[in-house]
């Protein structure tokens, strides 16, 4: 019991200084500003002053060090902290400002005009008698800004319409700025209206947004605050002012379309950016019809222009961001007197004060990404694809129903060579940027497939800090759409066409190194399926082999094999995969270690430059090399094979040991994937012999005959799965005759007969490729 009693209290105590430490911006502030200015004397605080302007701040951190507010340079002032005066001959402010009651205090703090005011509507005698009183005094250039008609009219009904106005601006009781919490209303004493208080993080305190620029001065009878602006009433709801401005007619509109003016009606701290009618006609027409026929767009539109919080004008003294009800966020800033949205300057009236939050009137409409059709995400650096796209006609099948995702390059990766393309080729590489289906980033992996509207089947190879598409991988800017999302891309995206082995084959510049695949019985693992990647050589890297020197290479197949397989690693890597300057240690079929890393956009692969990189095949990759690459930690016990590595590869010593041997490497390392599926039997009135010959492309190579319950498996390592399957009608001729053929290749062994289903068909591992 004793603990959980402590327990409690701690709890208890920790919430409190939380609470006090939340409501005490305005006083860490001030105390920053006595440590800024201590070399000045004892209570002097140092301040910040718009320069062109009376604006005066304790300034944060952040626009200290900047030396602006609002974008604007300031200048540092020093002045006596609150409470505090000045004595002659003597450094700082050592002396304690007089103690008055509240209308003697208003001369004080400079607030002479309220005290001319209060001794005009009678209110004099009040605050200088017996009470608590905390009065937000606006300053003598607070009254000068007021509207001149209001001003007018207060001073000519002292008794009623002065007295009232200032009886608004006080609290019957002593409230500091310590009390003064982010989100509490107050009363004041005129008919128990609101005073909404809101406590910034920067150390701003606002009374109805009017910003408190000299606080805590006490007195006798209570405390003055000195704000810089008049204080008007507030009785209506943001709903309320939707439903009788003109000007807001339609975004209430569109506010009553998406069912969202009710929100605006309930009690809350928001803040409303409200599009003005002018703003809603520059908009594209097709743009604001489609969206207000669209609940969910209207809906999103409307929530982009609130803040879950109350952001008052005078409290906003540089950028930040907001989460808007939408879920998205706004960056509000300031420049200057002007407020900014997205770094626009936008605001055409500030601080519209109603019970339920503030509204600043815009004149630009805030359209979030949610409410856009996908081809509208495009950015400034996507603006060649997304013209392209408008250009050759591949927009309109964009439907606003469908569900698309466009892989967007940068502008920079559209060449002069690829923008003087046939229109009909560069249609084609366009559809194969535009996905089917609507693929968010964070539902891509690693092997997944996605077809494009050009019917092609783009592979996703994701890595420790990229996500690559075939070829290009992603940078930051990812957005989602009304029917999509966008990706961009720093490349424009190649599909694959041809298997590694058909690459080399049809490229001259690795003829050699083809040549010698072929020798070490190699080639069939670059042409069937997988996922490999290759560092290829060019002839080049071969300069000084002579056809002896070739000939000798290959008599050795477990030299010559460790050799290339050095070459290939299991896996798909893209050069842009990698994180920059960091080193990836991959290991190679051979069973060594490679070394990789990207410098300035440059693929180094055991610190050699890759002369070209990510040219894409079917099952893998290939990254070209002008080197031989050889691991530096395998010997070599022969001294003629060991004079023909040193004519190819300078750039690391190559170890020898005298009779060491090179291991074999059996071809076991190639396998194939089996994917389960029904293979229906077929049936011929005439006598077949052999009906079928299939190949498979994933999983472990067999042979099989499959015949009325009974399977015959052959595994060949490294080669393809070939299925052969067989009608029986009687008799054993073909049998025998496709039972030799196999034996011919290799040893046959009998397996379990596979299950039946249910009708007869055989379950059967296939996946149909490569006729």
């Amino acid at each position: 019991m004793k603990i959980f009693f402590l327990f409690t209290f701690s709890t208890f105590l920790l919430s409190a200084f939380e609470q006090a430490a939340a409501s005490a911006h305005y006083d860490k502030i001030l105390t920053h500003s006595r440590i800024r200015a201590r070399d000045q004397g004892p209570n002097v605080c140092a301040l910040q002053q718009v320069m062109g302007t009376k604006k005066k701040y304790f300034s944060t951190c952040r626009n200290w060090y900047q030396g602006a507010i609002c974008g604007k340079k300031a200048t540092v002032l020093y002045e006596c902290c609150p409470g505090y005066m000045k004595m002659d001959g003597t450094r700082g402010c050592p002396a304690v400002a007089p103690i008055d009651h509240v209308y003697g205090t208003l001369g004080i703090v400079g607030a002479t005009s309220t005290q001319r005011y209060s001794d005009m509507s009678k209110l004099r005698e009040e605050i200088e008698g017996r009470g608590s009183f905390t009065f937000f005094a606006p300053s003598n250039e607070a009254w000068e800004q007021l509207n001149s008609e209001i001003h007018r009219n207060l001073v000519d009904n002292v008794n009623i319409e002065l007295y009232n106005a200032l009886h608004h601006h006080m609290v019957n009781k002593r409230m500091l700025t310590k009390d003064l919490k982010n989100g509490m209303t107050l009363v004041s004493m005129y008919n128990d209206q609101k005073l909404l208080i809101n406590h910034y993080p920067n150390g701003v305190v606002t009374v109805n947004c009017a910003r408190i620029i000299h606080g805590n001065q006490i007195a006798t009878n209570g405390v003055v605050h000195v704000i810089d602006r008049v204080l008007t009433a507030v009785g209506n709801t943001i709903q309320d002012f939707i439903e009788v401005e003109d000007d807001l007619s339609s975004l209430r509109a569109a506010a009553i379309t998406s069912d969202v003016l009710d929100i605006l009606g309930r009690p809350g701290h928001y803040t409303l950016f409200a599009p003005t009618n002018e703003a809603f006609e520059r908009l594209p027409r097709g743009v604001l019809e489609r969206i207000m026929g669209d609940k969910v767009a209207s809906e999103a539109l409307v929530k982009f222009h609130i803040l879950n919080t109350l952001q008052c004008s005078e409290a906003i003294t540089g950028g930040a961001v907001y989460e808007t009800l939408e879920g998205n966020i706004l960056e509000v800033g300031c420049d200057g007197e002007s407020l900014t949205v997205n770094g626009v300057k936008m605001v055409k009236r500030k601080d519209i004060v109603t019970s339920n939050g503030v509204i600043h009137l815009i004149d630009e409409v805030l359209i979030p990404d949610s409410a856009k059709q996908v081809i509208e995400l495009g950015g400034a650096q996507q603006t060649t694809f997304t013209d392209l796209v408008a250009q050759l006609g591949l927009a309109s099948s964009l439907r606003p129903e469908g569900q698309y995702t466009l892989l967007a390059p940068l502008n920079g990766a559209f060449s002069d060579d690829t923008l003087r393309m046939d229109q009909r080729l560069l249609k084609t590489i366009l559809q194969n940027h535009i996905i089917k289906v609507k693929v968010g980033l964070n539902e891509l992996y690693n092997g997944q497939e996605l077809e494009t509207i050009g019917g092609k089947l783009l592979r996703v190879f994701v890595y420790r800090t990229a996500v690559c598409i075939e070829n290009s991988c992603m940078v930051r800017g990812s957005k989602e759409g009304r029917n999509g999302f966008i990706h961009i891309f720093r490349q424009i995206i190649n599909p694959a066409e041809k298997t590694l082995h058909e690459m080399l084959r049809h490229d001259k510049r690795f003829s050699v190194f083809l040549s010698l695949v072929k020798a070490a019985d190699l080639d069939d693992v670059l042409s069937r399926p997988g996922e490999w990647t290759l560092f290829v050589p060019t002839n080049d890297a071969f300069k000084g082999l002579t056809d002896d020197d070739k000939n000798i290479l290959i008599r050795d197949k477990n030299a010559l094999r460790n050799i290339l397989l050095y070459h290939l690693i299991q896996g798909v890597f893209i050069g842009s995969g990698f994180e920059p300057g960091v080193t990836n240690i991959l290991k190679t079929i051979q069973g060594g270690k490679l070394y990789l890393k990207t410098v300035n956009d440059t693929l180094l692969v055991n610190e050699l430059k890759s002369r070209e990189s990510d040219l894409m095949a079917t099952n893998g990759v290939i990254h070209v090399i002008d080197k031989l690459l050889y691991p530096a930690d395998l010997p070599v016990g022969n001294d003629q094979l060991l004079t023909i590595l040193k004519k190819l590869i300078k750039y690391i010593q190559i170890k020898f040991v005298r009779d060491s041997t090179f291991k074999e490497i059996p071809l076991t390392f190639y396998k194939i994937n089996i994917i389960e599926s029904n293979v229906q039997p077929i049936t011929r009135k005439e006598d077949p012999s052999i009906t079928q010959l299939t190949k498979l492309i994933e999983g472990e190579p067999e042979f099989k005959i499959v015949r009325e319950g009974e399977t015959i498996t052959k595994v060949i390592h490294g080669g393809p799965e070939i299925k052969y399957t067989r009608i029986t009608a009687g008799g054993s001729d073909n049998e025998e005759k496709l039972k030799k053929l196999l034996e011919e290749e290799a040893p046959v062994r009998k397996v379990q007969p596979n299950r039946r289903t249910q009708g007869g068909a055989a379950r059967r591992r296939t996946r149909l490729a490569y006729p």
